[in-house]
């Protein structure tokens, strides 16, 4: 039911909570969002999170893992999340993931990633958080050369 409810900001985030999913503040959770339904307890979604449309978020393979959305982070459209079992995958704070990525690694706080899988693209000096419009957010990306890509592993 949460999956398909109308009430992004609200009704969605209620019934995930009412699943065990540990939801700490507000979030946005989009439409047809997948987030796990055989370890809920194993996801935990911080404060000014927005998750965009057809995400599928997993804490398990082969037993469960622990999944944290950091405070602020954003989670384009149709992207996949994942971890393994005994594994702790953090999306740091103020990250956002383009939309189709594929995450099977921790991102650091303020990276901008993508692809699968996803990559380190550029670091975040100004944060896709609420009232951050998209070109502000975009003129404040600063790309990563190879050598910081190497570095943010």
């Amino acid at each position: 039911m949460a999956r398909f409810s109308p009430g992004a900001t609200s009704l969605r985030p209620f019934l995930h909570r009412l699943r065990g999913v540990k939801i700490l503040g507000n979030v946005f959770i989009g439409d047809e969002v997948y987030i796990e339904n055989e370890y809920p307890e194993c996801i935990e979604i911080h404060d000014g999170v927005g998750i965009g449309p057809r995400t599928t978020i997993m804490a398990h393979a082969r037993g469960a893992g622990n999944l944290i959305l950091e405070k602020d982070v954003r989670i384009m459209p149709c992207c996949l999340i994942t971890t393994s079992a005994g594994q702790t995958r953090t999306i740091g704070e103020g990250s956002v993931v383009a939309a189709g990525s594929v995450i099977i690694n921790n991102v650091p706080p303020y990276t901008f990633v993508g692809g699968v899988p996803a990559k380190p693209i550029a670091k975040i000096t100004v944060p896709l958080a609420e009232g951050i419009s998209f070109d502000n957010f975009k003129k404040g990306l600063v790309p990563l050369d190879k050598k910081n890509k190497e570095d943010n592993k």
